[in-house]
């Protein structure tokens, strides 16, 4: 349990606002080890990523597959999302499981489930790389030692645990601002299939939990 001085230094932070959701988060009992995601109730930045940062999702249809995904997730297997990012070959994701599996298990099958889904899409709807696209995930198998038929997402994936204030407003910016960057949209909010949207109180793909606002480019 904190201390009334250490909830004191929390709330005298300059960004008050970050120090009121770090707050949270360090009572739910979530300051562990990094890159790891084992734990119930703890919070992670966590990025998946398609085999050779193919950009599957300029589909619409393959967005839909990986939002309707994390819908599941967050009304059948306990998972929280705070932020996020669709981006053309990854997801970003800052989350917590609050049920009963842990982030790892609820990303394995997220993993296992979105991999079908996508194989499945390109098959059955309009893809004018179909060949291409199949021939590379079929080829993305060869290494593997046990018979697969088809590989769409990378090994793993990074696993970075929320330990600061300003930890977290780093990490959603960085999430945020990813179409920025890539010069998609010019604002962070006109991008729909991102959380920013969700902290700029417009409507959007998915519901997050929005516990703080994270000011300043």
């Amino acid at each position: 349990m904190l201390t009334n001085n250490v909830q004191q230094k929390l709330l005298q932070n300059s960004n008050k606002i970050v120090a009121v959701f770090l707050l949270f988060l360090l009572k739910t009992n979530i300051m562990s080890t990094k890159y790891k995601a084992t734990e119930i109730s703890q919070a992670y930045f966590i990025t998946i990523t398609t085999v050779g940062w193919v950009d599957v999702f300029t589909r619409l249809n393959q967005k839909y597959v990986i939002i309707n995904a994390l819908k599941h997730c967050q009304e059948h297997k306990g998972l929280t999302v705070f932020a996020y990012c669709l981006m053309h070959s990854h997801l970003h994701l800052f989350c917590r499981a609050d049920g009963d599996l842990t982030l790892s298990e609820i990303m394995r099958d997220f993993k296992k489930y979105t991999s079908k889904k996508i194989i499945e899409t390109i098959h059955e709807e309009p893809e004018s790389r179909r060949e291409w696209l199949l021939e590379h995930f079929r080829k993305s198998c060869e290494h593997l030692s046990r018979p697969q038929q088809y590989k769409v997402w990378q090994d793993g994936y990074h696993a970075e645990e929320v330990f600061s204030n300003t930890w977290i407003k780093e990490k959603i910016k960085y999430i945020h601002e990813n179409p920025v960057k890539e010069m998609i949209v010019t604002e962070q909010e006109d991008y729909y299939f991102s959380s920013a949207r969700n902290y700029a109180d417009l409507d959007s793909a998915l519901e997050v939990e929005v516990g703080f606002i994270v000011t300043g480019k």
